[in-house]
């Protein structure tokens, strides 16, 4: 009864979305292709729409769709939609944790063979191995993300080499906070993790995606490094429910030295704290291992095409269109969204938005995935979850602790 309820609750907005749709379709006579992706503020996708439906002649037109700010709720309300056939979904703008989730589903529809290649030639390989899975392409790379080191330059000449010598040097200010990392019980941490577990040399998972890596050596050090930071005199207090955004508000006000975070941090400080921007610096991330450089995980969007669209062809034409060069290029210089067109690092608007372009691309280059699995969301959870607090870890029990709930989550069998 209760299954019955959930359909039926689920149908009637969707039976009125598609109506409308199909209303609207016939009263222009003109295909209209619905782009879901979240909530882009500055206008850079409504622009990329509007360029991309005049490119189309009259052919068809894209309507951007936007969905909640929070990936979360983005993902939810995708899942629901798409697992009823939603047939007015025609371009997703995926997170690029969801591509295997969403192939493995058949929400999706594979990229063209005879055109992947030429489709992704010049983008990012990090970002072009975000939207493969099992060897086929499911979407094409849009924008793309990775953290940075941000220091003070007018308290520290250099930046930190290792993480050790990182810690070391926040202690020696004595003030708490001093050291900004994300520690709160959510998708963050497991960034945070997968990060340093990947610079340390290991991984969550084989190869294969099928089983557990989490090598003995690389997991303990990760685990004893994030003890470490979190017991830290430098760590910031509020560590437990710290995020991007609190560590960026923190960053302002001028006490911390030195914070792991992405690029959205420049600008905002010197909007906010310009007297703390003119003293902020970047680089890659320090390493775990010295003499070994980071891995830092990939983000970003990739568009890809439903599965259940009444116009894949042409969907899959808007989606080059959406991602051409002129459209990444106005979302890094209007949303400050970093592209996944390699040659657009050394073009000139895209280094005015990001001077600190050439870090990133470095970064970028060696970026990690994280772990490509269509189970990747109780993964995550069972990460963030177990270990969360950060200043409990044990690194002997939690890298156990750690193995298990990551098997659990493989077989979908909860938690705990």
């Amino acid at each position: 009864m209760a299954k019955f309820f959930y359909l039926h609750g689920l149908f009637l907005p969707l039976a009125v979305l598609v109506m409308a749709a199909c209303d609207q379709q016939q009263q222009s006579g003109q295909p209209v292709l619905n782009w879901y992706v979240f909530d882009e503020r500055s206008g850079a996708f409504r622009d990329a729409a509007r360029h991309c439906s005049e490119e189309a002649n009259g052919r068809y037109r894209i309507e951007f769709t936007p969905l909640p700010s929070d990936a979360d709720q983005q993902r939810e309300q995708l899942v629901r939609r798409l697992a009823a056939r939603d047939p007015a979904i025609d371009i997703i703008g995926m997170d690029v944790i969801w591509t295997a989730e969403f192939a493995q589903a058949g929400w999706i529809l594979p990229w063209p063979e005879t055109t992947a290649a030429n489709a992704t030639q010049g983008m990012l390989p990090a970002a072009v191995t975000s939207a493969t899975y099992h060897d086929r392409l499911w979407a094409l790379p849009f924008t793309s993300n990775a953290q940075l080191l941000w220091y003070r330059k007018d308290l520290i000449e250099n930046p930190p080499v290792t993480w050790d010598e990182m810690i070391e040097r926040a202690e020696s200010f004595a003030r708490p906070g001093a050291l900004q990392v994300q520690g709160e019980r959510y998708e963050g941490l497991t960034v945070f993790f997968v990060s340093l577990l990947a610079s340390a040399g290991g991984s969550v998972l084989a190869s294969d995606g099928n089983s557990v890596s989490l090598e003995r050596q690389a997991t303990h050090k990760t685990l004893s490094l994030l003890r470490r930071i979190a017991t830290s005199p430098a760590a910031d207090p509020g560590l437990a429910v710290s995020r991007e955004d609190q560590n960026r508000l923190a960053f302002e006000t001028g006490n911390p030295i030195f914070m792991v975070n992405y690029s959205f941090v420049w600008p905002s400080a010197r909007q906010n704290a310009p007297d703390i921007a003119k003293n902020m610096a970047w680089a890659r991330w320090p390493s775990v291992i010295a003499g070994q450089p980071s891995r830092v995980t990939i983000g970003g969007i990739n568009l890809a095409v439903g599965a259940y669209s009444r116009h894949p062809q042409m969907a899959f034409e808007a989606v080059t269109c959406l991602t051409a060069a002129d459209n990444q290029k106005l979302a890094a210089r209007k949303g400050g969204l970093p592209p996944t067109l390699r040659a657009l690092y050394s073009t000139p608007a895209v280094r005015q938005r990001f001077p600190m372009a050439d870090t990133l691309l470095e970064t970028l280059l060696d970026a990690v995935q994280r772990p490509q699995t269509p189970v990747y969301n109780d993964i995550s959870l069972a990460i963030s979850h177990t270990l969360h607090p950060l200043a409990d870890i044990d690194p002997e029990t939690d890298g156990l602790r750690l193995r298990r709930a990551v098997q659990r989550a493989l077989r979908s069998e909860g938690l705990f």
